[in-house]
């Protein structure tokens, strides 16, 4: 199947690791015309080197953190100053970080910041250009808004998806979709390095939660992403698309 992606500009926030380095990857071979940004530089060459030795055009680096107040305009300027304007957007970057119950605003500030004001804010640093050109394609990858426990990024991503469909209904009829993507557990940094460091645990958590039987991987995202940012999208918009392997239980 063809996406029709080839030419179009895309810009993949934290790219560097996981499911933005494994999407940045797949929009690449797609024929995007590719902008990878995050604060590790050095992991963004890494990844625009090896889309180079796949074959395909080496990415834009764009070296920037998503928090600072002036970083969405820093991203946009150097967007549109190599391809002029932006096509798909990926809000790839955030994290997550479990705190008590009765924890203080500087986590809560901090949390906000990263997993939804971050993400509101570059999202309409570019949103206007979409609107001019008629098309956009906006994907947020979020999280579980099921929350075992207190967690300021359920808080933050939950927010994203309200935030979403209301932009979904606004945005529509100018050729703009914006769809979340709340990922399972998905080989990525913080899985490995954080959430399931021991295989011999993380095989038993699939084999008990996961009815695929295993972890996905950075690319199970990036292929629907990939779909999602294509032309032949365009009557999803507002969505809530778990990639999960089956794990969440709830049916609706």
């Amino acid at each position: 199947m063809d996406l029709q992606l080839k030419g179009r500009p895309a810009l993949v926030t934290g790219a560097s690791r996981g499911i933005g380095r494994g999407t940045a990857k797949i929009l690449a071979a797609e024929g995007c015309k590719l902008a990878i940004c995050a604060r590790r530089k050095e992991l963004l060459e890494e990844v625009a080197d090896e889309i180079k030795a796949d074959g395909h055009d080496r990415p834009l680096i764009i070296n920037e953190d998503v928090l600072p107040q002036d970083a969405p305009d820093k991203i946009r300027d150097q967007l549109f100053g190599a391809f002029g304007h932006c096509d798909i957007l990926v809000n790839s970057a955030g994290g997550s970080r479990t705190v008590p119950w009765d924890t203080g605003d500087e986590a809560w500030d901090e949390g906000m910041s990263l997993n939804f004001e971050a993400i509101r804010r570059l999202t309409m640093a570019l949103v206007h250009s979409m609107r001019e050109q008629k098309y956009g394609r906006i994907i947020n990858i979020t999280g579980s808004s099921e929350p075992k426990g207190v967690n300021v990024a359920n808080a933050a991503k939950a927010a994203i998806h309200a935030w979403s469909k209301g932009m979904s209904r606004a945005l529509g009829r100018d050729g703009i979709t914006i769809n979340s993507l709340p990922p399972g557990r998905i080989m990525s940094e913080q899985i490995i390095e954080r959430v399931h460091p021991d295989p011999q645990e993380r095989a038993a958590f699939a084999d008990m939660h996961i009815p695929a039987g295993y972890f996905g991987e950075p690319e199970d995202m990036g292929n629907l992403i990939a779909f999602l940012a294509s032309p032949l999208a365009r009557y999803i918009n507002g969505e809530i698309i778990h990639v999960d392997g089956g794990m969440r239980r709830f049916a609706f």
